[in-house]
């Protein structure tokens, strides 16, 4: 017989016992990446609201927002009970022949919230998922006699072989195979697009654009779509009939301080907005593309594509997921999460404003909106020659090395001497992410502030030394 691990002894391996586990079995390299943190060197014992509790006593403030996914924070006690009354009720997960009532009800929801003709919704897995879904309606509503799509330059809509030739920017160092005809325009950049379109014409002048896919906030970069552009773009693709897909997957829920982003400008509507993270309210794997009414229709509407990305899918509605998501919609709408996304960002855009004003041999810039911040952080000259002699051969030649050495240093002090958990992106200039659930409180966030200011107050160098001094020394454990 095979020696496999309980669920009681899982529950009770050490953090040892778990490194050596991922070394074996998943990845040893992300060991030794993610134990250059505190967080890398601990184990969650429960995590509630804002908060997470570790094994050995402390009580972080998870600053992360899960990456997008906690909007109602760890365990939301209405997300707990839906998910415990259907398991209760033993109600039926897989069986994709028979009707599901929360994929109908759900569906209702979201053609109520969103504007327009958004009226035909499709639940897959993730937010990758989500995006080469949309993309593929694109292409069936143009019955495939379009081959160009265009993206942004600073894109992140995946890591799929489809949704990561969409992604651009920096976020992949190795070049895998993607979907043919990508176009890219400069973000926020009205000519530019013009420009794309422009240039992807067939020989006879017809357009061959079938969709184009943005963020109207950039999570990965901080930075947002003007009203100006994005009415534009509706513009466009309007004129030339090209699907208008905006992915607002970490943006969604009132993150930003509307129901999702694109929302704050009226009578603006895409063709199609795909969302995932906080739509499952922390607790589960569900995303969503919802599709203009006329576009879904001549799709997939007919009795011989009616199966070709709908029902057919194993897990597309999955019981548990698509009831989870009914409650956690119904809590943002009730609970007002935009409002909550607004009262954070009063807190936090004049705080950060300070710090960077007092910090400014640091502190580049901070940019954000609602419950969405980046603070972008840098060393001065007298930090460079310290951050050029620290760096691994391989890392000279990155351009954004000294920030990220930098951000990871301030990210490692927030959590190891305030108790406060944060991350930077990958995509673009590599921000310090502050990104608070929404349940957070008001003194939350001036912890936050206060910790923050007294961590750039001692001085990069420092800073950098015991981040460096502590890598080191998790590499010898």
């Amino acid at each position: 017989m095979p020696e496999l691990i309980t669920l009681d002894e899982c529950e009770e391996l050490t953090v040892k016992q778990v490194h050596d586990l991922y070394r074996s079995y998943v990845n040893r390299s992300q060991v030794s990446l993610m134990t250059s943190f505190g967080f890398g060197r601990e184990l969650v014992e429960r995590a509630e609201g804002a908060r997470i509790y570790t094994r050995d006593g402390r009580e972080i403030l998870d600053f992360t927002g899960g990456v997008g996914v906690l909007n109602h924070g760890h365990n939301h006690p209405r997300i707990l009970a839906a998910r415990k009354r259907f398991q209760e009720l033993r109600r039926m997960e897989v069986h994709k022949t028979y009707f599901s009532p929360y994929v109908a009800a759900l569906s209702h929801n979201l053609a109520q919230l969103l504007p327009g003709d958004l009226n035909m919704s499709f639940f897959p897995n993730s937010g990758a998922e989500a995006v080469e879904g949309a993309v593929k309606v694109a292409y069936k509503y143009h019955g495939g006699r379009r081959n160009s799509i265009l993206r942004s330059d600073i894109s992140f809509h995946g890591k799929l072989l489809g949704s990561g030739s969409l992604t651009g920017g920096a976020q992949n160092h190795f070049q895998f195979p993607g979907i043919p005809g990508v176009g890219t325009f400069t973000y926020d950049d009205l000519e530019s697009v013009r420009a794309a379109v422009r240039e992807a014409r067939t020989a006879d002048g017809e357009c061959d654009v079938y969709a184009l896919l943005i963020e109207p906030f950039s999570a990965s970069t901080m930075r947002a779509c003007s009203a100006e552009f994005l009415r534009g773009l509706r513009e466009i693709c309007s004129a030339e009939n090209i699907v208008l897909i905006f992915d607002e997957i970490y943006t969604g829920w009132g993150k930003t301080g509307s129901l999702f982003y694109f929302m704050r400008y009226p009578d603006l509507v895409p063709d199609i907005v795909t969302t995932s993270k906080s739509f499952g309210g922390g607790k589960s794997s569900i995303s969503a593309y919802i599709v203009s009414e006329p576009i879904f229709r001549k799709a997939y509407d007919n009795l011989t594509d009616a199966m070709m990305h709908s029902t057919s899918t194993t897990y597309y509605g999955f019981g548990e997921e698509t009831a989870t998501a009914i409650e956690a919609v119904n809590i943002v709408v009730e609970d007002d999460y935009p409002r909550r996304a607004r009262d954070i960002e009063r807190v936090l855009a004049p705080g950060l404003q300070k710090i960077a004003k007092e910090h400014p041999d640091v502190v580049t810039d901070v940019a954000g909106a609602g419950a969405l911040h980046g603070i972008f952080l840098d060393g001065g000259p007298k930090v460079l020659d310290l951050v050029a002699r620290m760096a691994p051969g391989g890392f000279r030649n990155d351009p954004r090395f000294r920030a990220k050495l930098v951000t990871c240093a301030v990210i490692n002090e927030l959590h190891r001497e305030h108790g406060i958990y944060t991350y930077y992106t990958l995509n673009g200039r590599n921000p310090l992410v502050v990104a608070p659930p929404l349940v957070a409180e008001t003194e939350d966030l001036e912890y936050f502030l206060d910790s923050l200011d007294k961590t750039l107050a001692k001085g990069l160098p420092r800073l950098l030394t015991t981040f460096v001094r502590e890598k080191v020394s998790a590499l010898w454990r």
